[in-house]
């Protein structure tokens, strides 16, 4: 299958091009910058010029390929201003990609987080929150979902808070970061809030699944772990760089407070059952003992 993918020289997109030219998948991925195209090719992808704002770049890759994987995210979480023009320009991109594909019956996998549902583990029959802070990403998602009544083979893949690789990545890399620079390990609240986490590896062959196999209209679960307590991961952080580990205020982590402060576990359950994904790679936990001081 030819595939065209957003998002192809992150951590994530890189495992996710692997994976499917591992698999016997040819890719071609949007590639923003003369750095991006270089990690997109050594990753065996052809690159493609253009960044997720490029409508007419977006709907030719489309149009031109057998299936379609969006990953792509200006994930600027500086301020609520940077995080609402994150969104607005991927749900243009959603749009795009989704219309130049209608009634073809080829496949578009997108991807999310996991549902917040107060009181209980999620799984992949809730719905995404449409509210809040990222309230408009699961409306643009829920759309492109949608066009599975329109002939589009539509699922999404749903990122936990922390996709990690090598003790770096996703929401507990931030802490990582931010521990580096302020000199203390911190969590919002009393940290026993749950962050559920995966592989990028393990992520990336979901992806490949959820292209090859899934039902129109579906969401899959990328989860190996259900919920770790944030506590927890800042302990094993604040070891690894030898800092004190400290409960901090919510407005140390800006926009993303109100997230990082939410209770999230995930399941993938039904993910693993009906596509026969199962993680192989470090939890978390063991994951971030690759932490380097």
């Amino acid at each position: 299958m030819r595939v065209f993918l957003t998002g192809g020289s992150g951590p994530v997109g890189s495992a996710v091009v692997a994976e499917l030219v591992g698999n016997g998948h040819t890719v071609v991925a949007l590639a923003r910058s003369d750095a991006s195209a270089q990690a997109v090719e050594a990753a065996g992808a052809e690159p493609r010029r253009g960044a997720l704002g490029d409508l007419d770049v977006l709907r030719a890759g489309a149009e031109a390929a057998d299936g379609v994987v969006h990953l792509a995210f200006n994930a600027d979480f500086s301020s609520s201003e940077a995080l609402n023009r994150a969104i607005a320009e991927e749900t243009v991109a959603l749009e795009t990609l989704g219309e130049a594909l209608i009634g073809s019956d080829r496949p578009f996998v997108t991807v999310s987080g996991t549902p917040l549902v107060p009181g209980r583990v999620a799984t992949e029959a809730d719905p995404l929150t449409t509210d809040g802070p990222v309230g408009g990403r699961g409306r643009a998602v829920a759309a492109t979902l949608d066009l599975a009544s329109r002939g589009v083979r539509t699922s999404a893949v749903r990122l936990p808070r922390t996709v990690h690789h090598r003790g770096s990545g996703g929401f507990a890399g931030l802490l990582t970061n931010i521990a580096r620079r302020s000199g203390v390990s911190g969590y919002p609240g009393d940290g026993t809030q749950r962050w559920p986490a995966v592989h990028a590896l393990d992520a990336a062959v979901l992806f490949r699944l959820a292209l090859e196999r899934a039902e129109p209209g579906t969401a899959w679960h990328a989860v190996s772990d259900e919920g770790d307590e944030v506590r927890d991961i800042a302990a094993v952080i604040g070891r690894r760089l030898g800092l004190p580990v400290e409960p901090v205020p919510e407005e140390t982590y800006a926009a993303l407070g109100p997230i990082f402060s939410a209770d999230q576990p995930a399941s993938s359950t039904h993910t693993r059952e009906a596509l026969g994904w199962e993680p192989k790679h470090p939890r978390l936990l063991e994951d971030l003992e690759n932490i380097q001081p």
